[in-house]
């Protein structure tokens, strides 16, 4: 038997708790002397004492108080404003108060009112004490304003349990006293420690708004004054008793009986024997009557009460750590959270178990941490409905990580004093989480808010990692530790700005904290950027700043904790990088206004030999740029590839289908274009085996490594992805088992759904762009069990807007200016015009080479940086995927290289045929700034007029770049709805 808490349940959306307490007491009508409302309020401070007071006990919405002087004004000022409590004193010069509550009652009786004396009835004063009991309950005022707030808060529960319980299953103290006085000092005593108590033992991982929330599923506290009304509230709320508190003496019947409190205790005994009872008398005689009973007592006379009744509260209603014991009393373990409940539960004897779960003793402290859920489904089950003691334990632990697990999705969790590796999400400081960490933290809720994609797909745990996210207060203390002259920084190369970051100390409250986190996380892990300006809605990039994987496998924590903190510098100093500058440049945002956050997760994927990594990682779009076939624009389009994630992020090799056709595969679709197309090599990850293996923290990049598919076919992951080429048939086999070169066609993926990857990614797609309002990027990765029985994982770890496209703008190419144009292309990405244009940057496809693509493209950063100097743009033209970092695609250009360019024209040449790579970084980062894209392959009307290009005389040239300057300048307009775009010179 096993419990799980599904993601639509109200106790982890917390829906249920904004519905609790639904009635609360905003206007208080306070009727006074002047005297005595001088002292109430202290000159003045009564009202703050109440705001100060709901704000300590984590309250609110505290009500306002109106004071009147006199019955009169009291009458009138009902007459006219509605008011949800009244609380007369007992001294009033023009009428007296129990006429006054009378006529009070004629007029609304509904409203509560509350009769406060300075002093006690006289002994023997039955009547007297219940002179206002038609017409209001009665108190006496000690000075304690307390006591206004108790009132407050009886009313609201009076108002409130009936829903409260049935919809959450709220506990309700039930307090059984005549006496004026000492429920006058009971009463706010036992509410404020109630909270109190409530608020110490809440579990650690809910965030400071779900303790707000949750507190109002704290106990009811019901008065009753006679054996009549309280045996009526007990049978009402039976199933939802969690204590009650009963004086001795109080009226039963038609008077006034001593045992009366017995009476009630033995019937409530005899129907719920395991309920804690607490006799509270005044009579020292009646502490026999409470044993020989079997419950507990408590002398009113006592000088220590309050005391008493605390350590009753704790010691019977769960409040302390859960003390395990054996039947004859010997203590055998202790829990004080529900993290720890689940880890001591399994070092106990059976007997324990035993012996406490027949008593509802794990209900009973499930129930005063406010575990409403979890508390029911544990009173649900008897020991007799397990075949073992055993069982009985594994229902309990289960029962406790299926909560918090569920809990955590979708919840941003402060790093306590010590770290919850059951919370999915943490963050350290209180700063901002920065751009990417926002997106996590969405896509984490957006989950959880949609809970019949479990359904849907019951076979894929999709989620994001664990996360610890260091927020930008984290980097603000480091850089005020660490006061770096930024106008020097920005001028020294990236090098130098890491080994200036990675040379000083880190601050030491962040650095016990992830000391706590590395000792319990051993997993390689990946330390992303997270910048303030990242993934932002108005220009989102990609690619800017710094990732670190390390392999964090050192046996001693203190190495790993010094390789995790070089790691974090390390993105740090990227904020100042030249490429985050070189694209500030061209963004709204400056350098010195970027503030970082920094992402900690771990490297997802399984461990295969020595290599981690994931089997699928991708990247999903929900807008298409080059749509072929009947593929729509609006259905998107993922890109996939075996292995880490960089394969796609830089431009290389990889996959992509659209999520409505995922069987429509033109990269691959003949044998000659898989060949040349499919993906030969991955990115992974490299565990040293050894201590010694583990290289110096500024060596962690060359741990990734790019590995042969052909090598690797004996992994699981590998072979799950890859066909086979069979040079004799000239055929592709879907299958690794064959001999022969290996190319990854995803083929068990796409063409016989191992797992629904295009269905989910639609989803997603649809998902997140009605969350996020507009397209969106999703970076993903899965992981392919070799057990096709065990459950896929997908995570999502990054979702960013796309840069939307401005369609509105009319731009109209004519007939004349396509035939009088440079460059024509039918898929030109873009819309608008560029006129302020005046240089061209062009690789002369007469010296083209191939094989220096990395030297071609260090030529064009040179030029690049000549024109940006001179405040210019230009267009650039050359052949193959611009900006992968795989030079056999394309010239492998990074936004340092091309930070002036206005547009970009991408030609054929050669073997170079790479369509534009939509998924890479560099790609996204172009879409983003409005930069358009040309692409002319020469077999769809699209053309490049080489010999005009070539006649301009040149401003500078290369060896294999010419840059030539068009004084009459240079115009360019691309159509975004039909995808037609056109370069001309203007005569």
């Amino acid at each position: 038997m096993s419990v799980e808490f599904e993601h639509a349940r109200p106790e982890h959306t917390f829906k249920v708790f904004h519905e609790l307490m639904a009635r609360r007491v905003k206007e208080i009508l306070l009727i006074s002397s002047p005297y005595e409302a001088f002292i109430m309020e202290k000159d003045g401070r009564m009202a703050d004492r109440i705001i100060h007071e709901y704000r300590g006990l984590s309250l609110t919405h505290p009500p306002r108080i109106t004071w009147v002087s006199t019955a009169r004004e009291a009458l009138a000022m009902l007459a006219q404003q509605s008011f949800d409590l009244v609380i007369t004193m007992a001294r009033l010069d023009d009428m007296a108060p129990t006429r006054m509550c009378a006529q009070i009652r004629i007029a609304h009786p509904d409203l509560p009112i509350y009769f406060l004396s300075h002093r006690a009835a006289p002994s023997g004063a039955g009547a007297a004490a219940g002179t206002c009991r038609d017409v209001g309950r009665r108190f006496v005022w000690l000075g304690n304003t307390d006591l206004l707030l108790a009132l407050v808060k009886i009313t609201e529960d009076q108002w409130n349990v009936g829903y409260d319980t049935q919809a959450a299953g709220v506990r309700v103290i039930l307090l059984v006293e005549d006496s004026p006085l000492y429920l006058s000092s009971l009463l706010p005593f036992i509410y404020k420690e109630i909270v109190r108590q409530t608020q110490s033992v809440m579990d650690e991982s809910l965030n400071e708004e779900h303790r707000i929330l949750r507190m109002r599923a704290r106990p009811k506290i019901l008065l009753a004054d006679s054996y009549e009304t309280a045996h009526a509230l007990y049978m009402r709320f039976a199933p939802y008793i969690l204590t009650v508190l009963c004086d001795a003496r109080f009226p039963m019947g038609d008077r006034v009986q001593p045992t009366a409190g017995l009476a009630l205790l033995s019937a409530i005994k005899q129907d719920s024997p395991e309920l804690p009872l607490l006799l509270v008398s005044a009579e020292p005689a009646n502490r026999f009557a409470a044993e020989k009973l079997g419950v507990q007592f408590v002398d009113k006379n006592s000088t220590a009460l309050h005391k008493e009744l605390l350590s009753f509260f704790v010691r019977s209603l769960g409040f302390e750590e859960f003390i395990f014991r054996l039947p004859d009393g010997r203590e055998v373990g202790r829990a004080a959270t529900l993290r720890a409940m689940a880890q001591v539960i399994d070092t106990v004897p059976d007997e324990s178990i035993e012996y406490h779960a027949r008593r509802e003793g794990f209900s009973t402290w499930m129930m005063a941490r406010m575990e409403i859920e979890l508390a029911r489904s544990l009173r649900a089950v008897k020991v007799a409905d397990f075949s073992s003691i055993a069982q009985v334990r594994d229902y309990i632990r289960d029962a406790i990580l299926n909560l918090r697990r569920a809990r955590q999705r979708g919840v941003v969790v402060d790093f306590g004093a010590a770290y919850d590796p059951t919370a999915e999400f943490v963050k350290i400081g209180h700063g901002s989480l920065g751009g990417k960490a926002r997106g996590l933290a969405f896509m984490s809720a957006m989950i959880k808010n949609e809970p019949e994609l479990g359904l849907k797909y019951p076979r894929v745990d999709i989620r994001i990692p664990w996360t610890v996210v260091l927020t930008t207060e984290c980097f603000d203390t480091f850089l005020q530790q660490n006061p770096f002259a930024l106008d020097t920084i920005v001028s020294m190369a990236d090098r130098d700005i890491e080994r200036r970051f990675t040379a000083v100390a880190f601050p030491e409250e962040v650095t016990r904290k992830l000391a706590t986190l590395i000792a319990v996380r051993k997993d390689p892990l990946a330390i992303r950027s997270s910048s303030l300006h990242e993934d932002a809605p108005a220009q989102p990039s990609a690619g800017i700043y710094k990732t670190v994987m390390i392999p964090n496998q050192h046996p001693d924590p203190r190495v790993r904790l010094t390789r995790l903190l070089h790691a974090v510098q390390r993105v740090y100093a990227s904020t100042y990088f030249a490429a985050s500058r070189a694209f500030a440049g061209r963004s709204p945002y400056r350098t010195e206004e970027d503030r970082m956050a920094v992402i900690i997760q771990p490297v997802v994927g399984q461990t295969v030999e020595h290599w981690r990594y994931p089997a699928i990682a991708g990247l999903a779009q929900s807008y298409n740029f080059y749509p072929v076939a009947y593929m729509q624009p609006d259905e998107g389009i993922v890109h996939i590839a075996l292995g880490l994630g960089r394969a796609v992020v830089e431009g290389r090799a990889s996959l992509r289908f659209s999520p409505r056709y995922p069987q429509l595969l033109p990269q691959i679709d003949t044998v000659p274009k898989a060949l040349r197309n499919a993906q030969r090599t991955f990115f992974a990850l490299k565990i040293p085996l050894t201590a010694e293996q583990d290289p110096a923290p500024e060596k962690t990049d060359t741990l990734i490594e790019e590995l042969s598919v052909d090598a690797m076919a004996h992994h699981p992951a590998v072979q799950q992805s890859v066909a086979t080429y069979i040079a004799a048939d000239q055929r592709i086999r879907d299958t690794a088992a064959l001999p022969g070169p290996k190319l990854v066609t995803f083929a068990s993926v796409l063409k016989y759904a191992l797992i629904p990857l295009a269905d989910i990614m639609a989803d997603l797609l649809r998902m997140g762009r009605r969350g996020m309002g507009g397209p969106v990027e999703i970076e993903f990765a899965v992981d392919l069990p070799s057990d096709q029985q065990a459950p896929y994982t997908l995570w999502l770890l990054q979702i960013r807007p796309m840069a939307e496209r401005d369609q509105n703008l009319p731009v109209a190419i004519t007939a004349e200016e396509a035939q009088r144009a440079v460059c024509v292309s039918r898929r030109a990405l873009g819309n608008g015009f560029q006129q302020d244009i005046t240089d061209i940057v062009f690789v002369r496809p007469d010296r083209f080479d191939a094989d220096c693509t990395v030297t071609i493209a260090a030529q064009i950063g040179r030029l690049n940086r000549t024109i940006a100097q001179h405040g210019r743009r230009y267009v650039l033209i050359g052949p193959g995927r611009w900006g992968s970092t795989d030079h056999r695609l394309g010239i492998p250009v990074t936004w340092n290289d091309i930070s002036a360019v206005a547009a970009i024209v991408e030609t054929s040449a050669g073997d170079l045929h790479a369509d534009p790579s939509q998924g890479s970084h560099f790609f996204h980062n172009i879409t983003t700034l409005g930069i358009g894209y040309l692409t002319v392959t020469g077999t769809d009307g699209g053309r490049i007029d080489w010999d005009r290009l070539m006649a301009l005389p040149p401003h500078s040239e290369t060896s294999f770049v010419r840059h030539v300057t068009v004084e009459e300048g240079v115009l360019i307009k691309i159509d975004g709805k039909s995808s037609v775009g056109v370069v001309l010179l203007v005569n």
